[in-house]
């Protein structure tokens, strides 16, 4: 196959059949190959552009990363653009291969889980990249994030010490939402070494909503009445779930105690204050940045970076002290 014909189907010029095309795709895509669609219009090959890919702007919580990144970069000549996955790794691909074919001066993806085809385009990428969210696993380059496994550890004790026995848990569909699924290894690891197990368990799918959560905690609740704790995989569904069981006259948490996760600033005007855990989003958003740009810098150190931070666990008023 010639060098022109190869040209010719990745700038998707010229006539070329399909089996040959989908032949060239296909190498391409195996090899991480992005097209460069500026090569020549600029000296250095790079855009002061930095792509930030995300799952979802649905909630609270990456638009607060988007706001650290955005306040790191300030008084800089970096711009970050936006991307979003849906929590797909088809649609991850696409993103990651129309943002680095513009050959960004870097890169901000959330997660440590990706396809075999984005994991090579982000190793070939040819500018730094940051891994966001999680520090469970090997980064590609540099990561920033929380110990998700840690975090549901540390809500497991708080429960089991609070005496809480009878635990369900409610959150999303685990292949979607890796993040979520490493908080509940590390709660029911923890669980398990107390000698019990969850009593009961509910998921969805789609995004976090107020009207899931009561869905949920009412769907659960009339499964195994006995439950005298509900975990939940975010604040959103969390909130639901108190609204739920307070218009139910459930006491809580004398009744039934309640946690969720990402202390959302939003739901602070809540009857309770609902127990949770800071995920550190602004902060994560900053460090990722702070590291784009000091790979910027000429004859910078190339090492990668892992900053693992500490969430900040807040009781509230829906968890007994133990």
């Amino acid at each position: 196959m010639s060098e022109m014909t190869v040209s010719r189907v990745l700038r998707n010029k010229g006539d070329v059949s399909e089996k040959t095309r989908a032949k060239v795709q296909e190498a391409a895509k195996r090899l991480g190959y992005v097209p460069n669609k500026i090569a020549g219009a600029l000296a250095s090959n790079r855009v002061n552009l930095v792509a930030v890919v995300i799952p979802s702007l649905k909630n609270m919580v990456f638009p607060e990363v988007l706001s650290g990144v955005s306040e790191a970069f300030e008084g800089s000549p970096l711009q970050p653009v936006v991307g979003v996955t849906d929590y797909t790794p088809e649609k991850e691909e696409k993103v990651l291969f129309e943002m680095l074919s513009w050959r960004p001066s870097g890169v901000i993806i959330a997660g440590l889980e990706h396809s075999e085809a984005s994991q090579a385009m982000l190793a070939q990428a040819g500018c730094p990249v940051v891994e966001i969210m999680d520090t469970d696993g090997e980064p590609i380059d540099s990561c920033v994030g929380i110990s998700h496994r840690r975090a549901g550890r540390q809500m497991a004790d708080e429960i089991l010490k609070a005496g809480y026995r009878r635990i369900g848990f409610l959150g999303s569909k685990m292949p979607l939402d890796h993040r979520a699924r490493k908080r509940f290894e590390g709660f029911t690891s923890t669980l398990g070494k107390a000698g019990l197990e969850i009593a009961d368990r509910e998921f969805y799918s789609g995004g976090s909503a107020l009207a899931k959560g009561r869905e949920m905690t009412a769907q659960l609740l009339a499964r195994t009445p006995d439950i005298d704790f509900m975990y939940y995989s975010n604040d959103m569904i969390g909130a639901g779930g108190l609204l739920y069981l307070l218009d139910k006259g459930i006491a809580v948490p004398g009744q039934i105690g309640l946690a969720g996760f990402n202390g959302v600033e939003l739901l602070e005007g809540l009857p309770r204050r609902l127990a949770t855990m800071d995920a550190c989003r602004r902060e994560i958003g900053q460090r990722a940045a702070r590291i784009i740009l000091a790979r910027q810098e000429e004859d910078a150190p190339t090492d990668p970076v892992v900053e693992e931070l500490q969430p900040t666990l807040s009781l509230g008023d829906t968890l007994l002290r133990g």
